[in-house]
């Protein structure tokens, strides 16, 4: 979870009136207001490959994808989600309660926020289909669809995965593009000497 709080026992107006002049994001949950952590290079870089493929598949649409900035209410509290998919036009200037589409990338800090606390409050909004989770030290990508109980579904490096709601599938490789952990690079050196020996037959 983010590391520090920074006021307590406020109302939702007021938390909503302090971040619209704040510095820094704040998420609010359970009536205290938490500043939120910088985030890793990987962070950015899978949250931003992410953003953009969704985005590019949405255009045209009545959809769009926006990233780390827009504030999600879920069960009176506030998070900025990494990545956030909506169809509605019926949200508030700074923050939506309609998401389609929620992605959270993980870090140790906050893996077991965003899987229990997190989720459970997403869990309440009704037009929520699927919850994403992306391990950034790791290749690993969790999903979560309102169609299937919200059970668990884990895809790796060589799978691909589906964003049903959206009708978008990706190569688990194509979202971890750039990033540098040890999972993605030893994926890439035995894909390369798979090739460099199929060429060689």
């Amino acid at each position: 979870m983010n590391a520090v709080i920074q006021k307590r026992n406020i109302s939702e107006t007021e938390y909503l009136e302090l971040e619209e002049n704040s510095n820094i994001k704040h998420e609010y949950i359970n009536g205290e207001m938490w500043a939120m952590a910088g985030a890793s290079l990987a962070h950015n870089i899978l949250t931003s490959n992410v953003s953009r493929h969704l985005g590019n598949h949405l255009d045209g649409t009545r959809c769009t994808a926006v990233s780390s900035d827009l504030k999600v209410k879920a069960d009176h509290n506030f998070f900025y989600p990494d990545v956030v998919v909506l169809c509605s036009d019926e949200n508030d200037e700074f923050y939506t309660d309609q998401p389609l589409i929620l992605v959270e990338v993980l870090s140790k800090s906050t893996e077991k926020f965003d899987k229990s606390f997190k989720m459970t409050c997403y869990k309440t909004l009704p037009s929520l289909q699927e919850y994403v989770l992306i391990q950034q030290d790791s290749a690993e990508i969790i999903v979560c669809r309102r169609n299937n109980n919200w059970a668990a579904e884990f895809f790796f490096l060589g799978d691909n995965v589906t964003f049903e709601s959206i009708g978008l599938t990706l190569p688990v490789e194509t979202i971890y593009q750039r990033v540098k952990n040890q999972d993605v690079l030893d994926y890439l050196q035995q894909k390369a000497q798979t090739t460099e020996t199929e060429t060689c037959l």
